[in-house]
């Protein structure tokens, strides 16, 4: 179906610190990407390279062959990327409701002004929205806790409220940063489940970075191998799981 998001030759240095070195990869539309890799090799700084968060020091990340760099960070939204964060960034006053509603800003199309006055476009547009987020809140799972504030709620709970908020911006690339972190083996079996029907009934393209190794090799199509800030392996999950480079680096040496 074509490649979505293409990674090539990325490096990223902080003072003397090599973050990224060199990597480059490719994630074809309608694939589940798993990034692993041990804990400092340079994982989420890619995700914050992708969303604008960091500049790389050389290289390009295309998204449908545009340059992310040419993307402000405020509009990477609507060009059809959303994530979630490894620890999960809500705001915890807000209930379920309005957290997944400020993930659907960029389909509101009244403007200040107007949302300010109870104008029928206004109204019309509000309805919509909340239209749309309890939607989403219905897919994840969640409508029994839409009235809740977020911070009454469980780790778990949360982290489908934050995928919920991603979703609801319908983008066309995902990108997952631990999803399975800090929940129990039943959580995690239900949120891979739950991925799934994200992939398969929302059609949704997913990069996903993840430690909790049984989630990446039952959900992805492909896996790339970060060490030391270098891509090591790449293949498919029983290729890199074979991989002795990555037995050594990653998964443990016997």
């Amino acid at each position: 179906m074509g490649t979505l998001l293409e990674v090539a030759d990325l490096s990223v240095r902080f003072g003397g610190v090599v973050a990224l070195d060199r990597v480059s990869f490719q994630v074809e539309q309608g694939q589940v990407v798993a990034l692993i890799g041990p804990n400092g090799a340079g994982k989420t700084t890619l995700f914050n390279v992708i969303t604008r968060v960091y500049r790389p020091s050389q290289g390009t990340v295309l998204v449908d062959g545009r340059s992310v760099l040419a993307i402000r960070p405020h509009n990477v939204v609507r060009h059809g990327l959303a994530r979630t964060f490894q620890n999960v960034a809500l705001f915890r006053s807000m209930t379920v409701l309005d957290n997944v509603l400020v993930g659907d800003h960029t389909h509101t199309k009244s403007g200040w002004l107007q949302a300010s006055v109870p104008l029928p476009g206004a109204v019309a547009a509000e309805s919509a929205a909340r239209k749309r987020a309890l939607e989403m809140i219905d897919f994840v799972g969640m409508r029994m806790h839409a009235d809740r504030p977020v911070a009454t709620l469980p780790f778990g709970v949360q982290k489908r409220v934050e995928l919920a908020r991603a979703l609801v911006s319908k983008p066309r690339l995902l990108l997952l940063d631990e999803p399975a972190g800090g929940i129990s083996h039943e959580e995690v079996d239900a949120m891979a489940r739950l991925l799934r029907r994200v992939h398969t009934e929302l059609g949704v393209t997913m990069l996903l970075v993840e430690h909790h190794m049984n989630f990446v090799m039952g959900i992805s199509d492909r896996v790339v191998v970060l060490d030391f800030g270098k891509k090591i392996a790449e293949g498919s999950p029983a290729e890199v799981q074979r991989n002795p480079a990555v037995i050594e680096a990653y998964l443990g040496a016997a």
